[in-house]
C-alpha cells in the first residue's frame, strides 16, 4: 500500500515549471471479474493499469497533460506539455483561476478491512460455483450465474503547495441471476450485481448475501413466471432501496450536477430541469425528503477524504425538508456559478481531468418500519430491483422497470406481480413521497458503472437508501 509514494515524491520534487500553481494525480488500479455460468467457470476477465494526470495553472488558466511514462523525464514532458497547452489556450480563456484556493492539505484515507486478505482466485471460484449449484434442476431454469467483482485502487496527489493525498480503495461487487422460460415468456430475477458494491474485504459478500442465495433467486423467477401481470392504474408505490437507488441517481444525482445545470453535458447526455436560481427556493420533494452528499459512511462505494481535485469531503444536504439547498458542484463549478456545493470533482482514472460526478448521494432515514410502511398503505405495490429505465435530456420524465412486483391491499403484502413498471415527472414524484423507512430499512448499495463526460468517464457511485412510499403513482404492466 502506497509503495509508490517515495519514488513518486522524490520525482514531483525534481519538475520544473513556470506555472505559479501545478499538481500530479496518480493513479494504480487493478480488476478482476469472475463468473460462474451454469456450473461452469468463464475465464477470469483481469485488468491493471497506471499513470499520471499533471494539471498546471498559468495566469490564471488551467491545462492538463497525462502520461503512463511515470519516469522522471516522462512526467516533465507531461508537464511540460499542459504549460504549453495553458499558454495556447490563455487568449481564449473565459475564467480566470487565480484566486481559486489549491489544497495544502495532507492525509491518507483507506478502504475498511483493506488489510485482511482477500480469497484467492481459486477459493472466489469455488464460493461462485457452489452458489451456482444450488439452483435447483428445473427445465424452466435456462440461465444462471454467480459473479465477483473486485477492483483495488491507489492514488495519490501532489501539488506545488504541499498537498500530499493519498487513497487506498478495494471494491466488492457480488452477484447472482437466475432466468426462467415457460417456453413463451421469460422473467429473470437478481441479487446484488449492478445494484450492489460496497468497499471493503469478504465482508461485501456476506452483507450482499449472495451465500446460500441460489436457490432462493431461482424459486422468485419460477415464481414471477407464474404471477399474473401487473395491473395499469393509478396506486400507491413503495420502492425498496434496490430500486429507491436508481430513482435518486436518475431523478436527483443527475439533475443536481451543476456541471450538467451550466450547460456542459448538453450536447452528450442532456442538461437538466433545475435552474442556477432554484437552489434554496425549489421544493424539490414533499417535507419528509432529505437527500445528504454523505462521504464519511466506510463502506459505501464513493466514500473518501478529499476529492480528486484535493477538495475535504464532509455530510452536505443537498435537499432539506423537500427545498433544494445545495448543488453538486466541485470547486470549479463553485467557482463559475458563486453556489456553495461539496467535494465531487472525480475522473475515472489517470487520464481523464476530474469533472462534477455524483458520489455517496443518499437519503436519511424516517420514522417507519418496513410493516408500518406497508400498513399504511390501501392499495397499492411493491416493487424491488431495477431491469429497465428510461428518463428524457433534461432527467425530468421518466419511465422505470422492475423485476419484482408485490400487490399490497388494506395494508397487507399480497400477492407477486410480473413485468411492473412506473414513470411519472421528477419534481413531482418526488412532492408525492407520503412516508420515509427508518433505520430498519435503510441499505447501503451503488453502483460501478454511471457514465457521464466526454470522453466518456465511467464511476463508481453509492446510494444508500431507505424503502419509501410514494402517493397516487401510474403503474403498469408490460401489456401497456
Amino acid at each position: 500500500m502506497f509503495d509508490f509514494t517515495a519514488p513518486l515524491r522524490q520525482r514531483f520534487a525534481g519538475l520544473n515549471s513556470g506555472a505559479e500553481f501545478f499538481s500530479l494525480r496518480y493513479v494504480q488500479e487493478a480488476h478482476q471479474h469472475l463468473s460462474v455460468r451454469k456450473n461452469i467457470a468463464e475465464p477470469p476477465s483481469l485488468t491493471r493499469d497506471q499513470g499520471a494526470m499533471l494539471t498546471v495553472r498559468v495566469n490564471g488558466v488551467e491545462a492538463y497533460a497525462a502520461t503512463a511514462d511515470l519516469s522522471q523525464a516522462g512526467l516533465q514532458r507531461a508537464l511540460d506539455q499542459a504549460e504549453a497547452l495553458a499558454r495556447q489556450i490563455a487568449r481564449h480563456a473565459l475564467l480566470d483561476l487565480r484566486e481559486q484556493p489549491v489544497s495544502s492539505a495532507r492525509a491518507d484515507y483507506c478502504s475498511p478491512n483493506l488489510n485482511s486478505t482477500f480469497p484467492a482466485l481459486a477459493d472466489c471460484y469455488e464460493l461462485l460455483a457452489r452458489e451456482s449449484a444450488s439452483v435447483p434442476g428445473d427445465s424452466r431454469l435456462v440461465n444462471w450465474q454467480a459473479s465477483l467483482g473486485l477492483s483495488t485502487v491507489e492514488q495519490i496527489y501532489l501539488n506545488s503547495a504541499g498537498a500530499e493525498l493519498r487513497q487506498a480503495q478495494r471494491f466488492v461487487f457480488p452477484g447472482m441471476s437466475v432466468t426462467a422460460f415457460d417456453g413463451s415468456d421469460s422473467q429473470s430475477r437478481s441479487l446484488g450485481r449492478e445494484n450492489f458494491g460496497q468497499q471493503g474485504g469478504v465482508d461485501v459478500i456476506e452483507r450482499c448475501g449472495l451465500l446460500g442465495a441460489g436457490a432462493q433467486v431461482a424459486d422468485q423467477a419460477l415464481q414471477l413466471l407464474l404471477a399474473p401481470n401487473t395491473p395499469s392504474g393509478v396506486r400507491d408505490l413503495l420502492l425498496m432501496p434496490d430500486q429507491m437507488m436508481l430513482q435518486i441517481h436518475e431523478s436527483i444525482g443527475h439533475p443536481l450536477e451543476m456541471d450538467r445545470i451550466l450547460g456542459d453535458e448538453r450536447n452528450y447526455a442532456g442538461t437538466s430541469f433545475i435552474k442556477a436560481q432554484d437552489f434554496g427556493h425549489l421544493q424539490y420533494g414533499s417535507a419528509l425528503l432529505n437527500v445528504t452528499f454523505d462521504p464519511a459512511i466506510p463502506e459505501e462505494l464513493a466514500s473518501y477524504a478529499h476529492d480528486d481535485d484535493g477538495t475535504p469531503a464532509h455530510k452536505q444536504f443537498l435537499i432539506r425538508e423537500g427545498v433544494l439547498v445545495r448543488p453538486l458542484g466541485g470547486a470549479l463549478s463553485q467557482f463559475r456559478s458563486g453556489l456553495d456545493g461539496v467535494a465531487n470533482s472525480r475522473a475515472c482514472g489517470w487520464n481523464r481531468a476530474p469533472i462534477d460526478r455524483m458520489a455517496n448521494l443518499n437519503i436519511e432515514p424516517g420514522d417507519k418500519s418496513l410493516a408500518q410502511l406497508i400498513g399504511g398503505i390501501e392499495h397499492g405495490i411493491l416493487m424491488r430491483t431495477n431491469r429497465s429505465w428510461s428518463i428524457d435530456d433534461a432527467r425530468n420524465k421518466f419511465q422505470f422497470g422492475c423485476e419484482w412486483g408485490q400487490l399490497i391491499e388494506h395494508g397487507e403484502l399480497k400477492g407477486v406481480v410480473k413485468n411492473p413498471n412506473y414513470r411519472g415527472i421528477s419534481a413531482g414524484f418526488w412532492r408525492n413521497l407520503s412516508a420515509v423507512g427508518d433505520a430498519s430499512t435503510f441499505q447501503v448499495l451503488g453502483t460501478p458503472n454511471c457514465g457521464k463526460g466526454e470522453p466518456n468517464q465511467v464511476v463508481r457511485v453509492g446510494h444508500a437508501s431507505p424503502a419509501c412510499v410514494f402517493s397516487q403513482i401510474d403503474v403498469f404492466g408490460g401489456d401497456a
